[in-house]
């Protein structure tokens, strides 16, 4: 049945193409298609013609040599005198004598007219926005469309690129043409039609017209129409957009020099619709039949899994696009049905992460409360010294591990103390071969700072300082203001009397420091890197006062690690309130 209507209708079709065919070939090819093409392609080149001849004249223009230097020496602050200026005529008659240009005016980057010798501004003439224009296109040919100041003249605009300054900006050149010179068409082959032609700039603005009837140009370049009305006739409309100007060539053919003698084609066409059309609804109704009821079972299939039971359609139907989109159904319901069961999957499994997260928090407690309970043994014991250190560790781990949701970020007074609860600890360890001194005045102690930033260049310099010494050593914590940004930063030196390092360490540090670890026969080496990381990290937005870790050193005369943080409150804590930070020792 299917086939029947295809048939049926490929022979209406056939049969209005062929009447269409013989009609049209006859009618349109003579007159309207050749010779529409013929003049639209003729006064496309005429006008192409046109506005290359002035594009190259003043191409010329702006690279003569006289006008180069002149506008140089203009940009380079000696301004041209009377008889400079006056010399530029003969670049301005030049381009006057092979085209159509009735005026030459050249302006200095600061839109003060050069030639002719008057006072008049750039900006006075022409909006500012043909000027950026006219910038953006570094050099090439600006084209205006009409002065508003004057109707009869088109405008143009070109900057002048100075060759000998990298071909910076050095003035404009402008001219103005004749309306006149663009109205081409009485050059143009006569065809014996009434054909009418219309340019117009990209502001719509007429510049060449013929009747007095186009004056809504604006709607006629914004159509996409192919025919329009104008004092109730009806007109083709052909546009072309030239590229080079921006401005739109019209022309306009009446229908009716193409639709005479064309009423018979008329007639077959209608004959044809309605016997199509008769056709085309018989076999319409038997099609439905056919297309309906799969889609309704499908339909009664859709609503039960709207109500939540989600259940396949098992159904067959007789075409294949029907077969797809009910096979797409039984795709979705099975997804949704797999999905649901995940989702439920996921949720027992979050529910016992939340469990676990629950159980992790009693950790901490049972280790400061084994602490507590080791630190009043000693007590009893009479164990004062070990006691105070079980303290300091107590304070020290409670520092470092913390409550998982406390900030990350503290005061430069806490962080300082934390420093000297861990030189107590390894006092214990070192004796009286560790000594130290920190040097912060209570002004700072304000300062916000991240947690444990100090703290691994302080175990660094034990480590690296102490350890490689014999006898006493001297850590030193200081903290001063910067002295580049001393009212706004603060500058942090943790330095040590150890046996330091020679040039070629020193520079496999700082190398391996950017590239995200630290050579050492100890540890995993990422003490400095994780530092130098996270005052990267924390503070983004200060690319001209951060300046990362100045690392100095020299054998025999210790080594020194200092940086510069910012003195205000916590300005990126939401920025990093998610950051995963590796932490270790060097």
């Amino acid at each position: 049945m299917l086939a029947g209507f295809i048939a049926v209708m490929i022979i209406v079709l056939v049969c209005a193409g062929a009447i269409t065919y013989n009609s049209v070939s006859t009618l349109l090819g003579t007159k309207a298609e050749t010779q529409m093409k013929q003049i639209a392609s003729q006064a496309n080149g005429r006008l192409e013609a046109i506005i290359t001849q002035i594009d190259t004249l003043t191409l010329q223009a702006v690279n003569d040599v006289y006008l180069q230097q002149l506008f140089l020496s203009s940009v380079q602050g000696k301004a041209p005198n009377f008889s400079e200026r006056q010399s530029l005529l003969k670049i301005a008659n030049h381009i006057q004598a092979y085209s159509g240009v009735s005026n030459v005016e050249l302006y200095t980057t600061d839109f003060a007219r050069m030639f002719p010798l008057d006072e008049q501004k750039l900006t006075d003439l022409i909006e500012p926005n043909w000027i950026e224009q006219a910038d953006k296109e570094k050099g090439r040919l600006v084209w205006i469309g009409n002065d508003p100041k004057n109707p009869d003249t088109v405008l143009a605009i070109r900057r002048i690129n100075l060759i000998d300054r990298w071909f910076s900006n050095g003035g404009y050149l402008m001219v103005r043409i004749n309306r006149s010179y663009f109205d081409f068409q009485s050059k143009l082959p006569d065809t014996g039609q009434r054909e009418l032609m219309l340019l117009a700039d990209s502001s719509a603005r007429p510049i060449v017209t013929e009747g007095g009837a186009l004056a809504d140009i604006s709607g006629l370049m914004h159509t996409d129409s192919q025919q329009v009305t104008l004092e109730q006739k009806r007109y083709i409309l052909v546009k072309q957009l030239s590229e080079q100007t921006g401005w739109t060539l019209m022309i306009l053919y009446p229908v009716s020099d193409v639709t005479d003698g064309i009423s018979v084609l008329r007639w077959a066409i209608i004959v044809s619709g309605a016997i199509g059309l008769v056709l085309f609804i018989i076999l319409s109704f038997l099609l439905s039949s056919m297309i309906t009821r799969p889609i309704l079972r499908l339909m009664r299939a859709m609503r039960n899994t709207r109500q939540g039971v989600l259940t396949p359609n098992l159904t067959q139907s007789y075409t294949t696009e029907l077969n797809d989109l009910n096979m797409t159904y039984n795709q979705m319901v099975d997804n949704m049905n797999r999905l649901i069961k995940l989702v439920y999957e996921k949720e027992m499994i979050q529910s016992r992460t939340e469990l676990q997260a629950l159980q992790a928090q009693i950790d901490p407690h049972f280790l400061y409360n084994t602490l507590e309970a080791l630190y009043w043994s000693l007590q009893e014991k009479e164990e004062e010294e070990l006691a105070d250190l079980v303290v300091a560790m107590s304070d020290l781990f409670r520092y470092v591990i913390g409550n998982p949701n406390k900030d990350v970020w503290v005061n430069l007074s806490e962080e300082l103390e934390h420093i000297k609860r861990y030189l107590s600890i390894m006092s214990v360890r070192f004796g009286s071969r560790l000594v130290w001194e920190i040097d912060s005045e209570d002004m700072y102690s304000h300062v916000n700072i991240p947690k444990l930033l100090i703290q691994p260049l302080v175990e660094n310099a034990i480590l690296h300082g102490l350890e490689g010494k014999i006898g006493v050593g001297l850590i030193t914590i200081r903290v001063e203001p910067s002295s580049l940004e001393p009212s706004s930063e603060l500058r942090i030196t943790v330095r040590d009397d150890g046996p330091g390092m020679n040039e070629q360490t020193l520079q496999a540090v700082l190398e391996s420091m950017e590239r995200g670890s630290a050579p050492s026969a100890k540890g995993k080496g990422m003490a400095i890197s994780n530092v130098q990381r996270r005052l990267q990290l924390y503070y983004p937005s200060l690319p001209d006062t951060y300046r990362g870790l100045t690392i100095t050193s020299s054998p025999g005369q210790g080594t020194s690690v200092s940086f510069d943080i910012p003195i205000y409150a916590k300005a990126f804590e939401a920025n990093f309130s998610n950051e995963k930070l590796e932490g270790g020792t060097q």
